[in-house]
């Protein structure tokens, strides 16, 4: 059934909301051109038979960023496309899958392929609210089973007030970025970065944010009940049958509650697998039809397990109270060479981190649809296979790596010190070793122990840590007469048979960034503060054991480590210090080893990991935009010798005459007799003429000799206007 072409529109915090359906992409289950101010994008989905044989939902969100949505071509000279997708693309995509993948029924395994792409980017509203409102218009009017509606709002505090869906420039200037999404049924999704702000403001921006977005669920909910098609009923459920799960608990539910319980993750997955094995051979007889729901079963009952001891018996799988965090490790200058580097450890979580310093020409330039960023803090995740005790190619980062290292850098962003403080571009990379959950919040701690081991003056130090939830009933927890569990610091299994993954991290001073990811379809708003003040506590409790590694950043860089001086200098002396192609900028280069660095508005970076070379590239500069005054003496090579005088270097680039009758008090036959190229003397300027032309002199700084007299001279002619080069000019 096609959808008419039909347009629907709100007015949504100051700003039109507009959705269109039934003109674009009609092959697709469904599509829609969502438009927010200037902002246009179009949101498809698209549904595929399922595929047999998968016991997962595959779906792929991707978030296409097109230049022409901002009238920019792309790429590099030769290749004048879009390539792989942005960073930013990347993190929206997960923002959106994150938002809409536990709305999809249970059971549901057809392959579900969403799709925004940007039409047109405003310059003030961020194009991630309007591509989650696009992807929940174009699932909730396709035939795609979806418990939706879904909804995207964006909340921002700029003074002491809350702004619904603030734009590029309140975001700059206030103190957080919150990300929300979620269904009917409450908030299943939250990216935050914050200035260090109190779990009371959070909670409260969390409230504001999805109050502002009850018109726009209504909106979307009239658009579905006009235009939408009547959803798949007849789509084959991947149902796991009971009669499995029946005879795996009679056979095994007890041994696989105690396997669980082994304190180690080696010996728990030991026993587990062992138990796994012989349960698959006892039963395989009875379901040799179809022996994997065996194992599906299994693993359903390990869940189950999982669960009940911690709703029944108020107990974890490794003997930890529902607030205990495991054993924490930290050590400092692990890495030899390294500018700074950080090992951290939480129970069977490690990762080690590695803090580069480079010059500010290092700093990484943003290649998205907004203004041309640049980034001079920038962390990168790993993960590799064996940090899970696995085996298989490595293939660059994925989606999830690039998201956890996102989430690292927005942590630690609020207190990186400014550029005018500490002028050097910052790279710190993690490396996980080994994973048992929760490792972008251990990253998070090693990233900071890295940092001031570094000597990067942070004004804060920042932890993180992840809190856990088991959950009975969702609409009881709601009510208030549900059971649950927050478990602080959760592993991978408790995150894997959980409801919830709430990662914070912040300071003592407050929260610095939050991501929620929930395989319930909503978390109870009303536990929000609960698991803010859960984590601070912990929080405060990591910090003090950081701290008694390394209380604050080291006063001192490594010898490792460039020194960068700065040195303003005139906007209208950068041409002169460049060169023309770059010709006296390079040579300095060259002769000191430096990185130099020259912004628009005449500040210099100079980076050298030898310090007689930075000096000596400083001082260069320095001189180069020096101006030559009537009196000043200097030391300088002569660089030509004409038959009237010598021409001496007194700056880079700046020459002056001596004239022959300046060279001595006595009568000098030929300049050679004096001086020869090569030679360095000191001189004073005399004068300075009406053309910038420097005259010197040599003889007013010797001794006068005895009963001199000064012998009469025609006056010297004037020097020609068309003459050679002189004072103030560049020899290149």
């Amino acid at each position: 059934m096609a959808i008419q072409d039909k347009q629907f529109e709100m007015e949504w915090g100051g700003r039109p909301l507009v959705i269109e359906a039934g003109t674009l992409a009609q092959q697709a289950n469904g599509s829609v051109t969502v438009q927010y101010g200037d902002t246009m994008v179009l949101a498809t989905a698209v549904c595929a038979s399922p595929r047999p044989g998968i016991d997962f939902f595959p779906l792929t969100v991707d978030f296409e960023e097109r230049m022409y949505a901002a009238g920019r071509i792309p790429g590099s000279r030769f290749v004048r496309r879009e390539g792989r997708p942005s960073e930013k693309g990347i993190l929206t995509a997960r923002l959106i899958d994150r938002t809409i993948r536990p709305l999809f029924p249970k059971g549901f395994m057809n392959e579900v392929h969403v799709v925004v792409t940007t039409l047109s980017a405003d310059a003030e509203i961020y194009l991630d609210i309007p591509g989650m409102i696009g992807v929940a218009a174009a699932l909730g009017i396709s035939d795609i089973p979806f418990n939706g509606p879904a909804m995207g709002v964006k909340v921002g505090y700029v003074e002491g007030e809350y702004i619904l869906n603030p734009t590029y420039e309140q975001l700059d200037i206030g103190d957080l970025e919150l990300v929300l999404g979620g269904s009917r049924k409450g908030i299943n999704m939250i990216e935050t970065g914050a200035r260090q702000l109190s779990e009371e403001l959070v909670s409260g921006a969390v409230e504001f944010g999805w109050k502002q977005a009850e018109p726009a669920f209504t909106f979307i909910e009239n658009v579905i009940r006009e235009i939408g098609k009547p959803k798949l009923t007849s789509f084959a459920e991947h149902v796991i049958p009971p009669e499995a799960i029946g005879a795996v608990e009679d056979h095994a539910g007890g041994r696989i509650r105690k396997a669980l319980q082994q304190t180690g993750k080696a010996d728990r997955d030991d026993a587990l697998n062992v138990l796994r094995t012989e349960v698959l051979e006892s039963l395989l007889p009875q379901f040799e039809d179809n022996p994997s729901v065996v194992r599906e079963a299994f693993e359903e009952i390990a869940k189950k397990q999982l669960r009940a001891l911690a709703l029944e018996e108020g107990k974890r799988v490794d003997g930890r109270g529902t607030d205990d965090i495991r054993p924490l490790r930290c050590q400092v200058g692990f890495v030899p060479r390294a500018h700074g580097s950080a090992l951290f450890s939480r129970g069977e979580t490690q990762a080690i981190n590695v803090t580069t310093l480079g010059s500010v020409g290092e700093e990484k330039l943003m290649d998205s649809l907004g203004e041309e960023e640049s980034k001079r803090f920038m962390h990168h995740y790993n993960f590799p296979p064996y940090s899970v005790g696995e085996s298989k190619p490595m293939r660059g980062p994925g989606r999830r790596e690039i998201g956890h290292g996102a989430l690292v850098e927005k942590a630690l962003l609020p207190v990186v010190p400014e550029e005018e403080v500490f002028p050097y571009t910052i790279r710190v990379v993690s490396e996980i070793l080994s994973s048992n959950g929760s490792t972008s919040m251990a990253s998070v701690c090693g990233t900071t122990l890295s940092l001031m081991d570094a000597g990067v003056p942070i004004t804060d130090p920042v932890a993180g840590i992840s809190i856990g939830l088991v959950m009975d009933d969702y609409e009881a927890v709601g009510r208030g007469d549900g059971h649950y569990f927050l478990l602080t610091d959760i592993m991978g299994i408790e995150d894997h048979c959980g409801d919830m993954d709430f990662k914070v991290a912040g300071t003592r001073n407050g929260i610095t960034a939050i991501q929620l990811d929930l395989k319930a379809e909503a978390i109870p708003i009303r536990l929000i503060p609960e698991v803010l003040e859960r984590a601070r506590q912990a929080r405060y409790f990591i910090l003090d054991t950081m701290a008694a590694v390394l209380a604050e950043p080291r006063p001192e860089l490594s010898e490792y480590a460039p020194r960068i001086l700065t040195l303003q200098i005139p906007v209208d002396k950068i041409g002169g210090v460049i060169g023309p192609g770059g010709k006296m900028i390079r040579a300095i280069i060259e002769r000191t080893g430096a990185k130099i660095d020259i912004e628009d508005d005449g500040m210099v970076f100079i980076a050298s990991t030898d310090p007689a070379g930075g000096q000596e590239a400083y001082d260069t500069i320095q001189n180069m935009v020096k101006d030559v005054e009537v009196g000043e003496e200097y030391t300088g090579k002569v660089v030509r010798i004409l038959p009237f005088g010598a021409f001496v270097e007194l700056l880079p680039g700046k020459d002056g005459l001596v004239h022959i009758s300046e060279l001595a008090w006595e009568h000098v036959p030929s300049v050679e007799d004096v001086v020869n190229i090569g030679d360095e003397v000191t001189v004073r300027v005399k004068e300075i003429d009406d053309q910038g032309r420097v005259n010197l002199t040599r003889r007013e700084l010797l001794p006068k000799p005895e009963g001199y007299v000064e012998r009469p001279h025609s006056p010297r002619p004037p020097r020609r206007s068309d003459g050679p080069p002189r004072g103030g000019r560049s020899r290149y």
